[in-house]
Formats: C-alpha cells, sequence, structure tokens
C-alpha cells in the first residue's frame, strides 16, 4: 500500500508569526511530499512495499545499498514527527510528566533549554535535534541528514528540524532565533507527553 503526505495537525497559517504558511507550503507540501513520492517509487514491487515507515527504517539502516530508501522512509517519518511537535500556542515550560523527567534527568528546564539549543546549533549543515528517552532516561541527541535514533535503540519524543528550508523563509540564516522561537512559542509539549506515557 503506497504511503501518502499526511495533513498538517493544524492548519497552514496556525503557527503564524513565528512559522508562516508559506514556509509550510515549501516544507510540508512541497519537501515532504517529495519524500513520500520518491519512497512510494523506490519501494514499490518490493517487499517492503507492505511494510511501515518504523519497520522500514530499522529493516534498511547501516545497509550502503539501500542509503536512498532510508533516507526518504526516515525523512517521511521525521517530519511527520515534527509537524506534531508544535502547535499553536505551544511553547515555553512543559507540565506533567515530562517535566518532572526533565528536572530529575536533564538538570530542569533552563539546562534543557541550553542543551538543546547546542544540538542544534552544533549539527553541521542539515539534520535534527531530538528529546529521547533511553534507556529509561531523557536525553537530548541530534542527527545528520536523514538519521533518526530509533536505529539506536532511543525513543523519540521530540524533534526540531534544522534543515535550512525549516526556517530560511521566516528566519533567513538565523538558526538561533529559529530555535529559540521554536522553544518559546512551538513547542507541543501535550504531545511530548503522549510519547513519554507510551514508552514508559
Amino acid at each position: 500500500m503506497a504511503f501518502e503526505l499526511p495533513d498538517l495537525p493544524y492548519a497552514k497559517d496556525a503557527l503564524a508569526p513565528h512559522i508562516s504558511a508559506e514556509t509550510l507550503e515549501f516544507h510540508h507540501g512541497k519537501h515532504h511530499n517529495t519524500y513520500v513520492t520518491t519512497l512510494n517509487n523506490l519501494v514499490k514491487d518490493t517487499p517492503l512495499a507492505d511494510k511501515s515507515l518504523e519497520e522500514i527504517i530499522k529493516a534498511v539502516a547501516g545497509d550502503s545499498s539501500k542509503t536512498a530508501i532510508f533516507n526518504n522512509a526516515a525523512q517521511v517519518w521525521n517530519h511527520t514527527f515534527y509537524w506534531h511537535s508544535m502547535k499553536p500556542g505551544g511553547g515555553g515550560k512543559p507540565s506533567g510528566a515530562v517535566a518532572a523527567k526533565i528536572d530529575s534527568d536533564l538538570g530542569g528546564y533552563d539546562k534543557f533549554v541550553e542543551d538543546f539549543k547546542t544540538a542544534g546549533a552544533t549539527q553541521f549543515g542539515s539534520g535534527w535535534a531530538w528529546l529521547v528517552l533511553d534507556g529509561g532516561k531523557l536525553k537530548i541527541t541530534k542527527t545528520p541528514n536523514a538519521e533518526n535514533p530509533m536505529t539506536g535503540g532511543a525513543t523519540p519524543l521530540l524533534t526540531m528540524d534544522v534543515w535550512e528550508h525549516a526556517y530560511y523563509i521566516d528566519f533567513r540564516n538565523a538558526r538561533p532565533k529559529y530555535m529559540e522561537t521554536f522553544l518559546e512559542h512551538l513547542v507541543n509539549w501535550d504531545f511530548v507527553n503522549e510519547n513519554l506515557a507510551k514508552a514508559s
């Protein structure tokens, strides 16, 4: 069964003024859609065609002969996860279970913000910053290009896209300003708590 571009979980203009409708038209409507189309073409008439995205990602990770399949499958997954990592009126300090774990595992919210920004800022070139659950503890990590922490056994809870196409229309080359805006105004902590509950 062919993969389809998932709908955004909000209207295209719902994240404005922080992320514009124009950015989402390009980022979701073109970039994300291209990954979906390319993945379908790559797995058509293969044993992977009936697998889930997660199954494909884990099956082909590290196989140099299937790099294109991995990159496109992971980018479809990563982008879908990223859209849900944001919401209108989001951002700021979390509440609930994730807030308690940020305090116990990461040294508090301010330290989390500092370390999450550092992960995003020091990801050279394109990639992602992640909050994951690994061995029962929260960790902050980063991955290049299409890489995903699930291939190493961690469970993604939150991601921030730091590919330039995620922010260039709205922030030009100011990745730090985009990251600050993501944390202050966009993070969907309800989604993070849901992911933590499922993984715990």
